[in-house]
């Protein structure tokens, strides 16, 4: 018997965490961790780096990064001058990084489980929702039986339950609004109502969300400030043999 929770007999599917990432399979996922994986990600293939997802920081992530020589991200809190954090501003202040490795418990651990998935999996946050619509479009309009999926990391609450964050449930909303496919399952079309319904008023309401709200008291409004460049990028990072790299 199917799942009902598959969203089965929709092109277009949304759902939340690691755990919706396996119900609801498709063809093509789109993560979203927009504060702050998946923004991390844009800003640093933006830069010509590729970027390694991993689920924790430790042994065997220095062993991962040293099979790459690629550089290990350092908890935020942690990061000194010349180190990369999952802090979007650190990366866009490296210099002569070509291979990043970035631990996250959220999007980075969704990306992870899902790369040998046999699925395409592609980072979305604002500052790229557009031109990864646009790009899968392109790709849609190719194989009409390709289901999409956005996938919303959200966050986590202290005892570990998941925490919709709003500010990803706009971040996935925001790129399927911008789809030309039709068959949005009714969890796709809430998602692009919640970001229709804020549009007009980010980035303030980015800063405004608990996450928001969040990383400016940790001390890290640059952070959110960058995570609110809607449609600034026109990088579609793709995850391919274990890193997200500019698609081609």
């Amino acid at each position: 018997m199917t799942s009902p929770y598959a969203q089965d007999g929709y092109r277009v599917g949304f759902d939340w965490g690691p755990v919706g990432a396996k119900v609801v399979a498709g063809n093509l996922v789109a993560v979203v961790d927009v504060l702050s994986f998946t923004t991390a990600v844009t800003v640093a293939v933006d830069q010509g780096i590729d970027v390694y997802p991993y689920r924790w920081r430790d042994e065997t992530a220095v062993a991962y990064a040293k099979q790459y020589n690629a550089q290990l991200a350092v908890g935020r809190s942690e990061a000194g001058p010349g180190d990369i954090s999952l802090s979007p501003v650190t990366i866009r202040q490296a210099r002569g990084v070509e291979r990043l490795v970035l631990p996250s418990p959220n999007g980075s651990t969704i990306a992870q489980q899902l790369s040998d998935s046999g699925a395409t999996v592609i980072a979305v946050s604002l500052r790229n929702r557009a031109a990864a619509a646009t790009w899968v479009n392109v790709r849609c309009a190719k194989k009409p039986d390709l289901k999409v999926v956005a996938i919303a990391a959200g966050e986590r609450w202290t005892d570990g339950s998941l925490r919709p964050a709003v500010e990803d449930l706009w971040g996935a909303g925001g790129f399927l609004s911008a789809l030309r496919v039709g068959g949005l399952s009714p969890e796709a079309r809430a998602a692009v109502a919640a970001y229709d319904a804020v549009a007009d008023e980010l980035p303030a309401l980015l800063y405004d969300c608990a996450g928001g709200r969040e990383l400016t008291q940790y001390g890290y409004p640059d952070d959110v400030a960058i995570a609110a460049e809607v449609d600034s990028s026109q990088c579609v990072p793709v995850l391919r043999d274990g890193k997200m790299s500019a698609s081609t």
